[in-house]
């Protein structure tokens, strides 16, 4: 071992606080306020959360030593708006200015850290900056992140791109915490990404076996501990102030025994950590609703402390997040630094896996994933619109304020027949060109299809695969990036010839019999072959299941199967472990599914589709699963043929069913995984064997992609909505999709989460094989490409019969279009209307003058992103430079650019964030635009950087009135 790093292990675990020293204790009030949980956001605020603010506001007011953090700022938010009165108001900006009320994370929301995209985590938290920063010119620092159910190792990267110096996490595995505290190495410098390595790190401490609530258990007491104001009451708090499970308040006759379980606690921490400072959250779920309780009887006990510290060997002290952090930085110790592995999955004892969450609620997951693309579609739309159109016909107040109630609801969690003739809109959200194939659902058997230069359009169309009175129509679309076209589609109930048809197909089903999944003990006699440009999938007439895929450009053959498996649950807590809504608790291995399958295979031009139905009995009239995999057939564009896109039909399900799709094949992976944290980075999840529940400890969520391999190959699914996923067998990947549960659990009872979800579900998996190579240049893309497809908008009805139209140059809109290793993030008006210049906003602030201002319609905020990691391609992982005036020439002409924080409230050059020593230390430099000459736009994104910038255009109209516009022949 090397000198320094000899040194380097003296200091990391050889310092002990002074044994004369006593321990200094930072008591954080806090109340954690899960924001949509069980009760509705209106529901809450009336209960309890409006009276926290209120009530906390008054009492800090009181006294100059008390101190309260704000976490969750979607509540402050409405009791801001609502609530607070101007006194309130008065009294909060003194408070903030002191530093006594603090603002920790400033999100919107704590967000989850297993299941959430990454495009709506920083959503959420950009908002809250944005009306923090606005209101109060405040800019959070520090991260709480206590409540999810495991730690990812993105959102550190982003909170350090946000600007933080500092985070905390909680809820980590158990047995994990239990060997962390025991070797003093709760604290770390993390370094969540691979590529961005020490530029991006972050030091972060780990809450103890505690959590982040006081001790609740008091023997002299009842069972709410520290809480002397009770439990919060819905629907509606008690007109008499008298809560149940309120503590024996602190009296002479009580303050010592309070006393030793608190400097008792104290002492038990500070044993897990290196230096004499003790972190004591103070609060717990649904607390300080009437905090004047709370003061008043934590006042004269931690006084009776300071006034016994000599004998107590503890000082205590109010403190905020800021205060506990500035401590422990200035012990200027050296740290240990944490690689990019996160803290995933989560348990807390044996039986106790929270991986079933993962998969609950696949509708709710499938509609939120949706709202958060059309957000960002619309957007996009907006700003687009905006600057080509400032005096156009659309309010922009109205529009802003339709976009920021839907920014609010995505950061919360929350098909139609055309007529005979109808024009639609479909819109490319990627800064990327695309040739595709979109889906209308139509109410006619014959149809043909349009573009708006009245030039037929390549279309199929086939019976429905959810509907036998509706038709799939299939159309291919090329769009450039952020660029939207009109086409006319043409319905008729009759069978038409000639050019009026336009470029039509009407394609066929072939039906193939059931088959009883055991009839037959021979297999792969009877290959039925589906070939694409880059793939032959052969299917077995024997089963009708899959049998393999051959990817044609290294003619590499791997078996592959794919089918439905059910984990069956205990519903009966006295027979052992239950799954519930968050836990995972298999009672033993998965079952198959089915009994029969029926396939059908439609062949076409545009696309060929194949339909199996799984049988739960071979008697069933109904299918209970299904899986439709189309396979693009169209050879006369740029189309892309390695993605087979697969739409699944799973439910009714039996009550305690957990069902998965298993996808085996002849992959030599070693049952190791890999899984996507939060659509960002891929982690690798090796197989681990434990002494109980290893099946559901083996499962990690994927809230984009997953992928196994071997030397030669790589099988990845990529999917609309977050699932579970795991590898529990060599070349094996299944995907847990639906869950329907019920259990005895008071606890579930009482809450209702025992997830009797008899809902059908539809999900939709995207499916690649090829070599690794391949599939690296592409899986990312195809990731993002699947989150956001064209958007399909019905306009209006021609007001004349369609009438042909010669050949003219396109009247497409200018594209936008972006390096293929980069994506455009995001393109959207925030509306906050702040001086970029911090002193400027501060003087502001400060002068006391009326701060509610119109919004900024100019200010752009725009992010890119880097999609490759440092090494994964050889060309796709290079730094890219781009000038991003000539890149945005599309939108419009930009004179002014400058780069921000992650969230918009830094200015990049301004933001210097706290250095943490570790055995390597590290001193980087922030990049930022240059400045001067065509220089100022021109940028270098290096691989998996997401940088941001406020983008201002030089104010154009282009919006003629209505009597200058050509009418359209249609």
């Amino acid at each position: 071992m090397g000198s320094l790093a000899v040194v380097v292990f003296f200091l990391c675990c050889c310092y002990t606080a002074g044994e004369n020293e006593p321990i200094q204790t930072f008591v954080i009030p806090h109340s954690h306020m899960d924001v949509g949980w069980v009760y509705t956001i209106q529901e809450s605020m009336h209960a309890y959360a409006a009276n926290v603010y209120t009530s906390v506001t008054e009492e800090l007011s009181k006294a100059a030593d008390r101190r309260f953090i704000a976490v969750e700022q979607e509540f402050f938010r409405l009791w801001w708006d609502a609530v607070a009165t101007d006194s309130h108001k008065k009294q909060v900006r003194q408070l903030v200015k002191e530093g006594r009320l603090e603002f920790i994370i400033g999100g919107q929301v704590m967000h989850d850290e297993a299941v959430t995209d990454l495009d709506d985590e920083i959503l959420q938290m950009t908002e809250g900056h944005g009306f923090l920063y606005e209101t109060f010119g405040v800019r959070p620092q520090f991260s709480w992140h206590v409540d999810p159910f495991g730690a990812s190792a993105t959102t550190p990267v982003l909170f350090a791109l946000a600007g933080f110096n500092a985070h905390l996490i909680s809820r980590i595995d158990y047995d994990l915490k239990d060997t962390m505290q025991k070797n003093k190495k709760l604290q770390f410098v993390w370094r969540g990404s691979p590529s961005l390595k020490e530029k991006q790190q972050i030091f972060t401490h780990t809450m103890d076996q505690f959590s982040y609530c006081s001790p609740s258990h008091l023997p002299f007491s009842n069972s709410s501990g520290f809480y002397w104001s009770g439990v919060a009451l819905f629907p509606d708090p008690p007109k008499n102030g008298v809560y149940p499970n309120m503590s024996l308040p602190v009296t002479k006759e009580t303050i010592q025994a309070y006393a030793k379980t608190m400097v008792d606690n104290i002492k038990q921490r500070a044993a897990w950590f290196r230096t004499n400072h003790v972190l004591w959250p103070w609060g717990c779920d649904k607390q300080f609703y009437n905090s004047s309780v709370q003061f008043n009887n934590m006042d004269p006990l931690m006084k009776y402390i300071n006034q016994n510290s000599k004998v107590f060997g503890v000082t205590v002290q109010y403190a905020t997040l800021s205060e506990y952090f500035k401590a422990i930085h200035q012990a200027n110790l050296v740290w240990e630094p944490r690689g990019n592995e996160d803290f995933l999955p989560y348990s807390t004892e044996p039986h106790q896996a929270w991986t079933g969450f993962y998969a609950s609620r696949n509708v709710l997951k499938g509609v939120a994933r949706q709202a958060s693309s059309q957000l960002h579609a619309a957007e996009t739309l907006f700003t687009l619109y905006r600057v080509r159109f400032p005096d156009g016909p659309v309010t922009k107040d109205w529009a802003l304020g339709k976009l920021r109630a839907l920014r609010w609801a995505v950061s919360e969690v929350i098909g139609v027949y055309q007529p005979l003739e109808q024009h639609i809109i479909i819109y490319n959200p990627l800064a990327w060109n695309t040739t595709t194939i979109v889906n209308v659902t139509v109410s006619f058997a014959n149809a043909a299809v349009f573009d708006d230069d009245g030039q037929p359009v390549p279309a199929q169309i086939q019976m429905s695969a959810q509907s036998n009175v509706s038709y799939d129509l299939f159309i291919v679309v090329e769009l450039g990036g952020l660029q939207h076209r009109k086409y006319l589609i043409k319905s008729s109930e009759k069978n038409c010839s000639g050019r009026k048809c336009g470029w039509i197909y009407e394609a066929k089903r072939v039906l193939f019999e059931r088959r009883h999944i055991w009839a037959s003990m021979k297999r792969g006699r009877r290959l039925l072959p589906v070939i694409s440009e880059c793939y032959r999938l052969m299917f077995d007439q024997d089963t009708n299941l899959l049998h393999s895929i051959t990817y044609l450009q290294e003619q590499r053959r791997v078996l592959v199967t794919q089918d439905f498996w059910e984990y069956r649950a205990n519903g009966d807590t006295k027979a052992g472990p239950i799954s519930d809504n968050y836990v995972f608790s298999a009672n033993g291995s998965a079952v198959r599914a089915y009994e029969a399958v029926e396939m059908e295979v439609i062949p076409g031009k545009i696309v060929t589709e194949i339909r199996q139905r799984f049988y739960r009995r071979e008697s069933d009239k109904d299918y209970t699963y299904s899986i439709t995999t189309r396979v693009p057939e169209y050879f006369g564009s740029r189309l892309r043929c390695h993605r087979l896109e697969q739409t699944y039909s799973l439910g009714p399900l039996q009550l305690n069913t957990e069902v998965i799709l298993r996808t085996s094949s002849s992959l030599r992976s070693n049952r190791t995984l890999y899984t996507d944290d939060n659509g960002f980075q891929m982690m690798k999840r090796r197989y681990r064997k434990f002494s109980n529940n290893t099946i559901a400890r083996n499962y990690f969520p994927m809230v984009r992609a997953a992928y196994i391999e071997d030397e030669l190959s790589r099988l990845v699914l990529v999917s609309d909505r977050a699932h579970g996923v795991s590898s529990q067998a060599n070349g094996q990947l299944e995907v847990m999709l639906h869950r329907r549960l019920w259990n005895d659990l008071p606890w579930n009872l009482g809450y209702n989460l025992t997830l009797n979800d008899s809902s059908v579900v539809r999900p939709t998996l995207w499916m690649m094989l090829g070599s690794i190579g391949v599939t690296s240049r592409l899986f990312q893309r195809e990731a993002i490409e699947l989150q956001h497809r064209p958007v399909i908008m019905p306009i209006d009805q021609p007001q004349r019969p369609w009438r042909e139209k010669e050949p003219r140059e396109s009247s497409a809109v200018p594209s936008v279009v972006l390096p293929p290793n980069l994506h455009l993030l995001s393109l959207s008006i925030p509306g906050w209307n702040y001086s970029s210049d911090h002193d400027v906003h501060l003087s502001h602030i400060n002068s006391g003058q009326d701060l509610h201002s119109e919004p900024d319609f100019d200010r752009v905020l725009l992010r890119i992103m880097h999609l490759f990691e440092e090494g994964e391609d050889p060309e796709l992982s290079k730094p890219v430079t781009i000038n991003l005036k000539d890149a945005l020439q599309g939108i419009g002409e930009v004179k002014e650019l400058e780069e921000r924080s992650l969230t918009g409230t830094w200015d990049i050059t301004r933001l210097q964030r706290w250095n943490w020593k570790t055995a390597e230390d590290f001193k980087t430099n922030n990049n930022s635009c240059s400045s001067g000459g065509d220089e100022a736009f021109t940028v270098t994104i290096s691989p998996k950087e997401i940088r941001t910038f406020f983008v201002h255009f030089v104010s154009r109209n282009f919006w003629a009135s209505p009597s200058s516009v050509k009418t359209d022949d249609h």
